[in-house]
């Protein structure tokens, strides 16, 4: 019967180092030939010089070496690709050598892609536009805590959310991440924060687009104001939301980008203008 293997465990300050150095350093020598390759070997530094001994200097370069291959993901979430890396090179330091050929290559390569699809998607497509939503409607009055408060939630949130999913990875390993991805939480997570948004959005486009028309007309019973008699009367603020629309549909169906849109807008804003159409 083989003995179980005791596995040299790092240190709990090389641990938060080792996802410190991950969130903050992540894109540190970025380059097109490897992207975040050297940013990943600057998180596995402190786990390697804590795992290995000393005088392990071919060890310590051969674990290097590892890490600085082609690498990309979102930072965050991806940091539980860091967290399962540091947790096999406890094992390959503890004698598990065969987790130190293809395996580990294999591992990253594979959940890399996954991981950056659902990342990218819940930080940069949601999580920012909407804190972002909801701070503009403190800025737009004045109040000085919109950028405060939009930096404290989203500071506070990736940290939380990146220390979380690092310590996943470093004490559930790989099947626990797979689980992750494929139990469908994170899509309801993605659907629910989308909802949301275009709440804040709708609110928001209500409040902040402004878009009137003059038109008026004489009529025997008086004069017929089209914006207040017919326009408010179907749906307040129906011209900003109809503008909205036509904006969004310009951009999402045509692909018109947003530099060609501000011009169009002003363009058309202006003619409108000069014809006394919208005021």
């Amino acid at each position: 019967m083989s003995e179980e293997l005791k596995v040299k465990k790092a240190s709990k300050k090389a641990v938060m180092k080792s996802f410190l150095n991950w969130l903050f350093l992540a894109h540190s020598c970025y380059n097109y030939e490897r992207l975040q390759g050297v940013g990943f070997l600057h998180a596995m530094s402190p786990i390697i010089n804590d795992v290995y001994d000393k005088d392990d200097v071919e060890g310590k370069k051969e674990a290097m070496q590892r890490h600085t291959v082609f690498f990309n993901t979102e930072p965050r979430l991806g940091s539980m690709i860091v967290g399962l890396c540091a947790a096999m090179e406890e094992r390959i330091a503890s004698g598990e050598k065969e987790l130190a050929g293809d395996a580990m290559t294999s591992i990253k390569n594979g959940l890399m892609g996954p991981i950056s699809g659902i990342g990218d998607t819940f930080i940069q497509a949601i999580l920012s536009p909407l804190l972002l939503s909801m701070a503009l409607g403190l800025a737009a009055g004045g109040n000085v805590l919109g950028p405060v408060l939009y930096m404290i939630l989203f500071i506070g949130i990736i940290l939380i959310l990146g220390y979380e999913c690092y310590m996943l990875g470093y004490k559930k390993g790989d099947e626990a991440i797979l689980n992750f991805i494929e139990s469908g939480v994170i899509n309801k997570i993605i659907s629910g924060a989308g909802i949301m948004g275009c709440t804040v959005m709708g609110a928001l486009v209500a409040n902040f687009v402004t878009l009137n028309t003059t038109v008026s007309f004489e009529m025997t019973t008086g004069v017929f104001d089209l914006q207040a008699n017919f326009f408010d009367a179907l749906m307040p603020k129906l011209l900003p939301l109809v503008a909205t629309l036509l904006v969004y549909a310009g951009m999402k169906k045509k692909e018109i980008s947003a530099l060609k849109m501000m011009l169009i807008l002003i363009v058309v804003g202006a003619v409108l203008g000069i014809f006394g159409i919208i005021g």
